[in-house]
């Protein structure tokens, strides 16, 4: 029993459930501007593979009701990763826990895991209320332990990516290497274009 409680603690830390609270906004509201918005289908298969990802175990069946439900829930999500300080991001979390959540309470799933607390009505509760309350947990618990926002909104204006700000290094700016590549070789262009432009302008030579 420990090596199990050892692998399903490691696979549903905190730090984990953040993690997929970020990857199921994405995957519900975080498309790319640039990009054809996803089939109800598409989407409802790229929830599941993200809930694969993260320790669901199959089958992993969603009505198309509930994908739309959960989006819903993603947006209320996305104001504590769009939060520009900490005080903001507990604002924010202090209205989900108000107005989303039940009271805390364990469970093991009957004898499945190991004890873990959920802010859900019971272990069938539906899909959003699932996401919705677990993702508020984790971000909570995140924010206390770090004392600073648990996410942020990537900074490309192409991109509606949230991610999760914990763990070593710097601050972070975008959701991946891919968006901050993107925006550097951006600014890289914009700025020999402006040389370009000034050098245009001061190279001419008036006749005497």
């Amino acid at each position: 029993m420990a090596a199990l409680s050892d692998d399903w603690s490691t696979r549903h830390s905190v730090l984990a459930n953040a993690r997929r609270t970020a990857a199921l906004i994405n995957a519900l509201s975080g498309t790319d501007d640039r990009e054809p918005q996803p089939t109800p289908t598409a989407e409802a298969v790229a929830v599941a593979e993200v809930l694969r990802e993260y320790g669901e175990s199959d089958p992993v069946e969603l009505a198309p009701d509930d994908v739309v439900r959960m989006r819903a829930a993603a947006l209320l999500l996305r104001e504590v990763f769009a939060a520009e300080d900490v005080d903001a991001a507990a604002a924010a979390l202090n209205r989900l826990l108000a107005e989303q959540t039940g009271p805390l309470r364990l469970t093991s799933h009957g004898g499945g895991a190991p004890w873990h607390p959920h802010l859900d009505s019971h272990d069938d509760a539906p899909w959003d209320e699932w996401f919705l309350t677990s993702s508020c947990l984790a971000l909570t618990v995140l924010l206390w332990d770090h004392q600073h926002p648990p996410g942020g909104l990537c900074a490309s204006p192409a991109c509606r990516n949230v991610y999760i700000t914990s763990g070593p290094g710097p601050a972070r700016r975008y959701c991946s290497r891919r968006c901050a590549t993107r925006e550097r070789v951006a600014a890289h262009r914009r700025g020999q274009r402006a040389t370009d432009t000034k050098s245009g302008s001061g190279s001419g030579s008036g006749n005497s």
